[in-house]
């Protein structure tokens, strides 16, 4: 069974199973790019929002009772998971997004005529332009939209940083006595304890947060009202504030008015801001997973400081061989976070005049990294943090043996005759203690209380809390 639509372009033959319309069909048949389509969270906030508008533009008595309570009708039933199938359009589309939103439009305006008792694509008793999508435009609907998705997805992202950033303090408590060498430069440098080296990650994540949250509150900007260029033609005088007031009792959130829609038509810089801080979250993973593998390396040959919980065999040939699985994918997803910043960064630039056209892409790529981070940082978490272990024996034998605990005798002896005294220790392979009693520079009982290793932890980790 098909149906025949038109546009302003021509006509067209569609399934009658289909829901969407002929602006969709267009779009279908101009970008088969990647076959992927909409994040299901930019879905949903499309139709909080096309609710929103109907319910304000029946409030105002622009749109009749019986369309508009249709359309609710309709952005209900979708939002309670049914047909979530007809959003159709490829991520890669047509500039601004206007192929995406009138695939929300027609799909809604489909339903709505079924509720109302007519036919699918009988637009003249409910249009997906005149009724659905009135007063808006698809230039500021979508970057709407693009806001209440990512503030959606990023309000989960801070509660998986609040678990990482608590299962790392945890760690760092559990380690907290664990004396080793630190490194500078990767060489040996003074003790720290592993504790201190956690929690430290710990506050990372911590700062990370921090600026993810800054930058997701200026997203509660929203620019909708403005319309096609800023000038809000085609809207009523009162469908911004009330529709937005609408979105922020719909969600919990304090949505606000864009102070400008002229600036918010034109510039995507909140997107671009919130995007540099998943990337610089990304880097601050990637170094800590970094740190985790090198850490855990050996189990003979490398540092072997720490052990990473076995989550799988680590070679198709190679019996026993376990690998850091985790923090190997979890650089991964950084590197592509990062890359994904850098064409948001492109496309933020990319705006002309009234408007910035790359929003789909901008949109793709922030939910994409918010989907990456949220699906794996609970597993990084649980199946690596959590069960991670301190070699205490191997850190203490490796700690006993580091020339630069020569530093410790500077007060003692100065610094060149430390120097000498940890050049004997390297050549010799004998601890600095042990050669700085030989060569007479201090008593053992001196000695004994300059190196006390267990008094070099209780100090470091109280310097550490200070």
């Amino acid at each position: 069974m098909t149906r025949q639509e038109k546009d302003y372009l021509g006509k067209m033959t569609l399934p009658d199973s289909a829901l969407y319309g002929i602006q969709t069909a267009r779009a279908m048949r101009n970008f088969p790019v990647t076959g992927m389509r909409a994040d299901p969270a930019l879905i949903w906030a499309f139709l909080i929002l096309k609710k929103a508008a109907a319910q304000t533009n029946m409030e105002l008595r622009e749109l009749d009772r019986d369309r508009g309570r249709a359309i609710v009708y309709a952005a209900d039933l979708i939002l309670r998971g049914q047909h979530l199938d007809q959003f159709v359009v490829d991520v890669f589309q047509a500039g601004a997004g206007t192929s995406f939103n009138m695939n929300v439009n027609e799909v809604l305006a489909n339903l709505a005529l079924e509720h109302l008792g007519a036919k699918r694509g009988e637009y003249d008793r409910l249009s997906p332009n005149d009724h659905v999508n009135m007063g808006q435009s698809t230039n500021d609907t979508f970057p709407t939209a693009s806001h209440l998705a990512i503030l959606l997805l990023s309000a989960r992202l801070l509660e998986v940083l609040d678990a990482l950033a608590l299962a790392l303090e945890r760690k760092g408590e559990e380690t907290s006595r664990i004396i080793k060498t630190g490194r500078t430069h990767l060489m040996d440098a003074l003790p720290v304890t592993l504790g201190q080296e956690f929690l430290a990650y710990a506050t990372a994540m911590r700062k990370a947060r921090k600026r993810i949250n800054q930058r997701r509150s200026d997203l509660l900007e929203l620019p909708l009202g403005g319309t096609a260029v800023g000038t809000g033609v085609g809207a009523h005088p009162r469908f911004r504030a009330r529709t937005v007031s609408r979105l922020a009792g719909a969600t919990g959130w304090d949505l606000k008015e864009a102070r400008d829609s002229f600036e918010a038509l034109q510039s995507r810089s909140e997107m671009v801001a919130f995007s540099g801080a998943l990337r610089e979250l990304a880097v601050e993973l990637t170094r800590i997973a970094n740190d985790l593998r090198l850490l855990a390396s050996g189990p003979v040959s490398g540092l072997g400081e720490i052990m990473l919980p076995a989550v799988q065999p680590g070679s198709s040939i190679m019996p026993g061989k376990v690998n850091p699985s985790i923090p190997e994918c979890l650089n991964m997803i950084c590197f592509q976070v990062i890359g994904n910043d850098l064409a948001v960064s492109m496309a933020g630039q990319a705006g002309q005049l009234e408007l910035n056209v790359m929003t789909p892409l901008m949109t793709y790529d922030n939910l994409a990294s918010l989907r990456l981070l949220d699906n794996f940082l609970p597993i990084f978490t649980s199946s690596c943090i959590e069960g991670i272990k301190g070699d205490e024996k191997r850190c203490m034998k490796s700690f006993e043996n580091n020339p630069i605990l020569a530093t410790f005798l500077d007060k003692e002896i100065g610094y060149l005759k430390g120097a000498g005294v940890a050049k004997e220790s390297l050549r010799t392979g004998r601890p600095v203690k042990d050669v700085a009693i030989e060569l007479g520079y201090v008593s053992p009982k001196k000695a004994e209380e300059l190196f006390d290793a267990k008094a070099m932890a209780t100090a470091a980790h109280k310097r550490r809390r200070l």
